[in-house]
């Protein structure tokens, strides 16, 4: 959401494009202008963009939901999505189509505050896109088709042009015109020009050719006039031969400064002009400008939008630039708002910091470091939500999936924005913030294609509805389109296009929204035959999208010089249609209409208003335009150049001095800009005079009062050819009306019903008005109603339906909640939690306030002062915290809990699991999670080609395998926003031997105790088994344990294609152990380390010497595993002693390292428990750092994979 500038017809700047066409024929397309040199009559609109794309072209992708704005304060006919624009170079054609379907396209000046934005969309390098504007304050609408369109005869309107008939020697009405072309630039397919105005008789035009192919401008030429543009000079020189400029900008406060920017792809600099661009002074930059925002008092401030998202700040109109901030959101930054902000050079933006998180921050330009950043807002926000306008600042937060909105009025803390309980809002826009009030479009949870209206209080928290199913479309560029347009010149007076039953109808209020009615159609067309249009179900509907091209009038328009005038394209019927086609004009402000044409024609305002002139919105060449001076009931027919003219627009400016409009087009296809000067002094015979004005009463179908006013305007008399002025003013007389039902609308939380008054909705509770309120104080306690922001109606009903003023009465608490800042149930440790406690009703001043934090430490608090920032918490712990909030005061309590997750950043998990097990027995199967931490993560598993997971809370499993060979198990542990995930295979088999191995004494020397060496020893001393015993490598599995001496543990495994003879296979299984230990016991096994290192493998000999660490710490722990060693040692013995290995008795060993702790064991062989083994070693990719580790269990062990935990963080459990 963003301001934008509304472009009034003051503007001087233009930007024109034009595009080749193949065989002459003829592109109809949409077009977005910006002005960013417009004369805004509000302080708050800052400059738009411009874009032209042709129609057949797929749009972008529509910008993410959020929180946007309409320019400014005026309600202009489409919501946007960002507040800085780029003129396009790669410009489809638009406008009125000429010959090359050229489109005119303003310069890039700025003009109101906060500031005036440049070109905003990034410039794609080398695209074939070419360079995109994005949408200034979100000024947007669809132009009307373009091209000649079939009709009927115009007995009052003008015939199309060439055809009118005038008597015979007459002598054709011609306006004083010079042509001048640019010639040497037919090639150029681009041009912005810049008109200064205000008696300045500056014309600057920057053509080029920009190259779509490459995506860049590869020429460009600079003219200028100082004679209002009947003639121009090249300053190519004065620029430099090889410069190729791309952008045009002028000062908003300093029309005579003038900035240029170089195409990036060439060089990256800009030229400096204080005369009007006389001459200039060229500087190197060392980054690429996409968007400029000129500050709206300082002439020398600007500041500049990077390509990679940094925002830099000039003091001196380019020359030097500073870094402000990084990772700034495109479009989310905004100068400081006079008589609100207190330091002028304060500057507001919306940036992503350190943590992740978008946050809304201020600083000053030359004290912006990370020190002097102020968060006027604590929490994070939605991005691309901020939008300063005006009195106001609003923002978006998103938590679980519903869009809170807040705003600040002056400057004031930040208020939750209160809607209607169950509007559920999708999206929001904010229209307008006009008068102290907002107005804003929400698109409910039951709506698709269309928007409620609604209207605030002056503090723009509490809304009402104003009106519902507001229709809204898709633009250009992706962006939100809403039918609404205010009236200019008069307060209150808006008209939308609602959807009702299918049906698209045009209404109008005159009352800021509280009632609208049909447009009553014309009593007569244009033969003077009667209409037969009868209300509700026929009536006049008109298009209400504003011109987005700053040389075309757009579907309808109105001027605050020339109030209660408006002109519109329109139709009559039962609904709005987009293929009869008429224009119609009001001069009583929406009262009544006349149609005035029945083609498309641009109507423009000559003289501050006093007359119009229309020219025909066709393909063909014309030569002539038409001027009213009476509103539109007759039409004089003009020659403006004496060859017809493909025109691509015009540039009409009601209010200069020298009444000068400007032509700009082209003869034929391939010849040179054209620009036609017009001079339309000579329709004005003289100056007016008292006597050629009268008097103008605003009135609303009969009724006097509007807005609580009776207003009586002063207008030039129709067909006076006297010109006004300058020093024009349109005096108004008002007197206040007395105060009426009409003078109000209904309170938030109050609905109008059939008999006009306004009741609670059925959410509503009156009472809740007070529950800010403390004993002692007042509070407004509301009827029901409310006075219109702006109605200055006085006495009557004011009394009965203003809010009264009341006692606070004395409440116990109630609705107490608790919640977290950031709406989030997770935290982790060591970070700040901050809780955030409301009440719904109570005395907040003199009710105790209790917060237990679950982790034995907890607060109180005297009354609700010291927590309306939220309390804050650092949990040294991990676990899940039950967090009380206990409210309490004279008349009762309250209290409100949460549980909160503390956990710390899951890294790694590792599934330890056996890599043999046997079938129909029970395996344990453990996740290891670094850091450790209980009762804050949840394990998934899935076992085989399993689909649903078992869910559990703890770290172990146990889980039955049925099937023999290898099967998979997946283990996923989530904890917070964190899910990581691990993956193993077991081998399950019937039975299986194992034996324990040592080595000769020199491998040791060469052991540096890492996973990896250990995987590749053991593949190698498999293979030297395997050989010398010529045993099969699946039946053989040896896994090498951590630690000194160096160790190991021979698994001897059935054949896979003899398990189903189970005895049979048990007797050839002790064959190949007898063959192995007689290998090994005859010292036959041996490999080759490097070379001279030959290792020896044997069995293990059975010793009394202790495995464990022998200190005091460890005694007892030394004995069990002494005691436990010698009672296996004895039944090895007796195995090896009778040749026969006893079915499920398993060896175990235990062995500590200086370096780190690291075990491997063997699996249990009994009955009741299933013996565990490796079948196989994973690749080192697989293990981030993975250790074998044995667990004792009295005296069973098991064979598990597991990683190193070399450094345990602080990372504590409860």
């Amino acid at each position: 959401m963003e301001k934008g500038t509304n472009c009034f017809p003051t503007c001087h700047t233009i930007f024109l494009a034009w595009t080749w066409f193949l065989l002459l024929s003829w592109c109809c397309t949409g077009a977005e202008i910006t002005c960013r040199s417009c004369s805004s009559p509000s302080p708050s609109w800052p400059s738009s963009s411009s874009r032209l794309r042709q129609e057949q072209r797929q749009p972008p992708p529509p910008p993410p939901r959020g929180l946007r704005s309409w320019p400014g304060g005026r309600a202009r006919g489409s919501v946007g999505a960002a507040a800085a624009a780029e003129p396009v170079p790669g410009a489809e054609p638009g406008g009125q189509a000429g010959p090359r379907g050229a489109a005119l396209r303003a310069a890039g000046a700025g003009g109101g505050a906060p500031g005036s934005r440049g070109p905003a969309a990034p410039r794609t390098r080398r695209s074939t896109e070419g360079r995109r504007a994005l949408p200034a304050g979100g000024v947007r609408g669809v132009p009307a088709a373009e091209g000649q369109r079939g009709g009927r005869a115009q007995p009052r309107g003008p015939p199309e042009d060439g055809r009118a008939a005038r008597p015979r020697g007459a002598e054709e009405p011609r306006l004083s015109s010079t042509t001048f072309a640019l010639t040497g630039d037919a090639a150029h397919n681009q041009a912005m020009v810049h008109w200064s105005g205000h008696n300045s008789s500056v014309i600057l035009i920057l053509t080029k050719l920009y190259d779509f192919n490459l995506g860049s401008v590869t020429e460009s030429s600079l003219w200028r006039s100082t004679d209002y543009g009947t003639t121009y000079e090249k300053l190519n020189d004065k620029v430099g031969l090889k410069t190729v400029l791309s952008y045009l900008y002028v000062s908003p406060t300093n029309k005579r400064k003038i900035m240029l920017l170089s195409d990036p792809e060439i060089e990256s600099s800009i030229l400096i002009s204080s005369d009007e661009g006389a001459t200039y002074q060229k500087y190197r930059l060392n980054f690429y400008i996409q968007s400029l925002l000129f500050h709206p008092k300082q002439e020398e401030w600007i500041l500049a939008y990077s390509l990679d998202q940094k925002l830099y700040s000039s003091m001196d109109f380019g020359r030097k630039w500073q870094l402000m901030h990084e990772r700034v959101t495109p479009n989310r930054f905004y100068w400081s708002v006079a008589g609100l902000d207190k330091e002028p050079d304060l500057v507001h933006m919306e940036a992503r910091t350190a943590d992740g998180h978008t946050h809304y921050l201020t600083c000053r330009i030359q004290e912006c470091s990370e020190t002097k950043r102020s968060g006027p807002f604590s929490r994070s926000i939605d991005v691309s939500s901020l939008v300063v306008q005006d009195e106001y600042i609003f923002i978006q937060v998103t938590t679980g999936g519903r869009a809170t909105y807040y705003v600040s009025y002056r400057r004031e803390p930040f208020a939750q924005i209160k809607l209607p309980k169950y509007s559920l809002p999708k999206d929001m826009h904010i229209i307008s913030t006009d008068e102290n009030q907002v107005f804003a479009a929400v698109q409910e949870w039951n709506q698709n294609d269309t928007y409620n209206l609604y209207i605030s209080d002056t503090r723009g928290v509490y809304f009402t509805l104003a009106l519902e199913n507001v229709k809204s479309s898709r633009g250009l560029e992706g962006n939100i389109v809403i039918d609404l347009y205010e009236v200019a010149g008069i307060k209150g007076i808006f008209l939308a296009n609602r959807k009702v039953d299918d049906q698209i109808k045009t209404f109008i209020t005159y009352n800021k929204g509280r009632d609208w009615r049909l447009l009553q159609a014309p009593d007569t067309d244009l033969r003077g035959d009667p209409v037969l249009c009868q209300l509700p179900f026929c009536s006049l509907h008109l298009r209400l999208q504003l011109s987005e091209n700053p040389y075309t009038s757009g579907s309808i328009s109105s001027k605050e010089t020339a109030p209660g005038l408006l002109v519109a394209t329109g139709n009559i019927g039962s609904e709005l249609s987009y293929t009869e086609v008429g224009v119609f004009i009001s001069s009583d402000g929406g009262n009544s209409w006349r149609q005035i044409f029945e083609e498309e024609y641009n109507v423009w305002f000559l003289d501050w208003g006093g007359a119009l002139v229309a020219m025909k919105h066709t393909s063909v060449p014309i030569r002539h335009m038409w001027v009213s001076f009476d509103e539109g009931r007759s039409w004089t027919k003009y020659s403006f150049t004496s060859t017809p003219l493909f025109v691509d627009g015009s540039l009409v400016d009601p209010g200069i001095e020298t009444q000068i409009m400007t032509v700009f087009g082209h003869f034929s296809l391939r010849s040179e800009w054209q620009l036609v000067k017009v001079d339309y002094k000579s329709l004005f015979s003289r100056r007016c005079t008292k006597d050629d004005y009268q008097t103008w009463h605003l009135h609303n179908q009969g009724e006097p009062c509007v807005m609580g006013e009776r207003k009586i305007y002063k207008k030039r008399k129709p067909g006076a050819q006297c010109s006004l002025g300058r020093d024009y003013s349109q005096t108004v007389v008002s007197e206040p009306c007395v105060c009426g039902q009409v003078d109000f609308e209904c309170d938030y939380g109050y609905e109008r019903h059939s008999n006009n008054q306004c009741i609670p909705a059925f959410w509503f509770s009156p009472s809740s008005l007070s529950k800010d309120c403390n004993v002692g104080q007042n509070y407004w306690n509301s009827t029901g109603y409310r006075r219109i922001v702006s109605n200055n109606c006085t006495d009557g009903l004011r009394e009965k339906y203003m809010a009264k003023m009341e006692k606070c009465p004395g409440k116990a608490p109630r609705g107490l909640h608790i919640l977290t800042s950031d709406g989030k149930l997770v935290m982790e440790q060591g970070h700040n939690a901050t809780f955030i406690i409301l009440m719904e009703e109570g005395d907040l001043q003199r009710t105790n306030i209790q917060l237990d934090f679950g982790d034995g430490i907890a607060v109180s608090y005297a009354n609700f002062s010291p927590v309306e920032d939220g309390i804050r918490h650092v949990y040294k712990s991990a676990g899940i915290f039950q967090v009380t909030a206990f409210a309490e005061n004279s008349l009762g309590s309250d209290t409100a809990v949460l549980f909160l997750h503390v956990v710390c950043p899951v890294e790694h998990v590792h599934l330890s699991v056996p890599f043999v097990a046997i079938r129909n027995k029970d395996v344990n199967i453990t996740a290891v999670v670094w850091p450790s931490q209980a009762g804050t993560l949840t394990y998934f598993w899935w076992f085989g080609n399993s689909t649903k997971p078992l869910i559990t809370l703890e770290s172990s499993i146990s889980y039955t395998f049925t099937v023999e060979g290898m099967n998979t198990v997946t283990v996923q542990v989530a904890g917070g926003s964190s899910l990581i995930q691990d993956t193993k295979e077991i081998a399950v088999h019937e039975y299986f031997q194992s034996q324990l191995l040592s080595f000769s004494p020199n491998l040791d020397y060469h052991n540096p105790d890492i996973p990896e060496w250990r995987q590749d020893v053991g593949k190698v001393i498999k293979r030297a088994l395997a050989q010398v015993t010529g045993i099969p490598d699946e039946q053989i599995l040896v896994a090498l344990f951590p630690g000194l001496p160096t160790s190991a543990e021979l698994f001897i495994l059935p054949h896979k294609n003899t398990t189903e003879r189970r005895k049979s296979s048990e007797a050839d299984l002790e064959q190949v152990v007898e063959i192995l230990f007689n290998a090994l016991n005859q010292n036959l096994v041996q490999f080759e380390l490097k070379p001279g290192v030959e290792v020896v493998v044997y069995v293990t000999q059975l010793t009394l010497a202790p495995l464990v660490d022998s200190s005091s710490g460890h005694s007892s722990s030394a004995m069990l595993m002494l005691l436990s060693v010698v009672f296996v040692g004895l039944a090895v013995f007796l195995i090896y002693k009778f040749k026969r290995k006893i079915p499920w008795i398993n060896i175990y060993a235990q062995v500590q390292h200086d370096k780190e702790q690291e075990m491997i064991g063997s699996v249990s062989q009994s009955e009741n428990a299933p013996k565990i083994t490796l079948s196989e070693f994973t690749d080192p990719e697989e293990l981030m750092d993975k250790e074998l580790d044995t667990r004792v269990m009295g005296s069973i062990s098991t064979i598990a994979n597991s990683e190193s935990t070399k450094e345990i963080p602080n990372c504590t459990s409860v």
